[in-house]
């Protein structure tokens, strides 16, 4: 090799050692020491981040397309995916502000603990982290159920006539979860290298599912006026404009985990820099990739009376099979979003672990001594975490067993619980006039006011909103049941508290706090 590449290439590596000594020691100064190896830069964070990759909302505006659809149809899922890009844009740019000071995978209860007055601190940051640990266990079971139910729906394709039982389809769930894990727990030293394949598979198979429906359009072609602007909401029972509301689920639901992005922190080479840029980017790439997505399916959209008639509730498959006017030509299509889904799975149940060993490493989760281990021996994977987060999915995932519209309810707890968790601080942030971000690397500088109060108002509205029943009137199969977990989940929480956590639980470490300052705290709560 010519002298001047080995020159170049020793520049790079002492950059890059430098980047990730520097990232080391800001995570020291938040009190933590560096566990977790720094494998990933900017282009795994912008296009493979935990949530649902930024590239992954195909899937998330495919597998609960059935909702839209009965709250008014196309001009409720462009229009609606426009409006909550727009309205979500503000929240990103304000989780970037705070992340850009604490970029550490303890996220948001982290930041409620640094940002709440001494007195509060502990039990803020304990509502926010069991605000978080629900959202991402309800989330991660919303994604790899999501993915079982697609990949039902391709078997629909070639057996119409199969109606799955509700034990067959949790089966099927469990083979995803379980599969999904244990990529991310034997294979996480190449989780970098799937990002970016999975990027490139979605990239593809957008255009491809573009070109293709585009093309074939086999139940015909619509107009403009129709696919930008029909819309019926007598299949809700609701008012038009409270219809049009409801059939928002789908892309919030999409963007719902978007904040997950921090529980990667302790992974990312320069955090300070790429996950703020990761998070305020995420939006107007979402939204472009989106639109790729929704708008060959509007102008070539089959009877929505059909989609809504298939077993199961998810028309997907029979969808890309009536456009494409073949089995082989559905299944094509139907196998871009399948994969895009396991991959969807595979990256949110690696978020899951990461923010349960989090947690858990703060003392936070009964039998935190277990949870909160690194094993080195499979390149740092936090393996029980990784094993608590799916023996909770799979539990949880019972309650299909009983009762599908009990379990349809966790995809609006998840929206909830992590909307709210995003929420708070922000919302601490404003009471306290900002000053906190004063010297934030990533500043919103004089809009950050108008920005974080429109972001906390919005938050607080998708939370009324998805306690609301799709449909009226309300039936035992119609109703949604949200907020009886959303509640339930919380009394659990705060009993832990009451029982172990307001003896127990310390928080997250403050660097500049002394254990006096800790204890007086534990005295003065409630």
């Amino acid at each position: 090799m010519p002298r001047g590449l080995d020159t170049l290439n020793a520049v790079e590596q002492s950059e890059e050692a430098n980047s990730l000594d520097g990232a080391a020691q800001d995570l020291k100064k938040m009190g933590y020491q560096q566990e977790l190896t720094r494998s990933r830069g900017l282009f795994h964070i912008l296009f493979s981040t935990p949530e649902k990759p930024y590239f992954f909302h195909p899937f998330g505006l495919a597998a609960p397309i059935a909702t839209s659809l009965v709250a008014g149809g196309p001009a409720t899922i462009i229009w609606g995916w426009v409006l909550i890009s727009i309205t979500t844009q503000p929240l990103a740019l304000s989780l970037a502000e705070v992340c850009s000071k604490y970029p550490t995978s303890a996220g948001a209860y982290y930041w409620c603990f640094r940002l709440t007055s001494p007195k509060r601190r502990l039990l803020s940051s304990w509502i926010n982290g069991w605000l978080t640990m629900v959202g991402v266990w309800t989330i991660s079971l919303s994604v790899t159920f999501g993915t079982a139910q697609i990949l039902v729906a391709g078997a629909g394709i070639f057996h119409p006539e199969w109606i799955p039982a509700a034990w067959q389809t949790y089966l099927v769930f469990m083979a995803i979860a379980i599969v999904s894990s244990l990529i991310g727990i034997f294979f996480n030293s190449l989780l970098p290298t799937i990002d970016i394949i999975c990027a490139c598979w979605t990239a593809l198979g957008v255009i491809v599912i573009l070109i293709c429906l585009s093309a074939k359009a086999a139940v015909g072609r619509h107009s403009a006026s129709f696919a930008l602007g029909h819309f019926d909401p007598a299949g809700s029972g609701w008012t038009p404009g409270w219809s049009f509301f409801i059939g928002l689920l789908p892309p919030a639901y999409t963007f719902s985990a978007i904040g997950m992005v921090a529980s990667m922190a302790e992974e990312v080479h320069n955090p300070t820099v790429q996950l703020p840029l990761a998070l305020s980017w995420a939006i107007p790439i979402s939204f472009i990739i989106g639109l790729i997505f929704l708008l060959p399916i509007l102008f070539t959209l089959p009877d929505i009376a059909t989609l809504l008639a298939v077993p199961g509730g998810q028309p997907i498959g029979v969808l890309f099979e009536l456009i494409m006017g073949s089995k082989g030509g559905g299944f094509g299509m139907w196998l871009i979003i399948f994969g895009i889904g396991m991959f969807c799975a595979i990256s949110i149940c690696c978020a899951a672990s990461r923010a349960t060993w989090s947690f858990a490493r703060d003392k936070a989760i009964p039998g935190h001594q277990v949870w909160s281990k690194v094993n080195h021996s499979l390149g740092d994977v936090p393996l029980n975490a990784y094993l608590l987060s799916l023996t909770i999915q799979l539990v949880l995932g019972l309650i299909f067993l009983g009762s599908t519209a009990a379990f349809n309810a966790f995809v609006g707890v998840a929206v909830m619980c992590l909307g709210a968790s995003y929420a708070m601080p922000i919302a601490i942030s404003v009471a306290n006039g900002r000053k906190d971000m004063a010297d934030a690397p990533f500043s919103l500088g004089r809009w950050g006011y108008a920005i974080n109060v429109f972001a906390v108002l919005w938050t607080a509205f998708e939370i009324v909103l998805f306690s609301m029943p799709a449909v009226i009137p309300v039936t035992k199969v119609s109703m949604n049941y949200a907020s009886v977990v959303f509640v339930g989940f919380a009394v659990i929480s705060a009993i832990w508290y009451l029982i172990n956590g307001r003896r127990n639980y310390q928080g997250p470490p403050a660097p500049n706090q002394e254990p006096e300052e800790i204890e007086s705290e534990k005295i003065n709560l409630p």
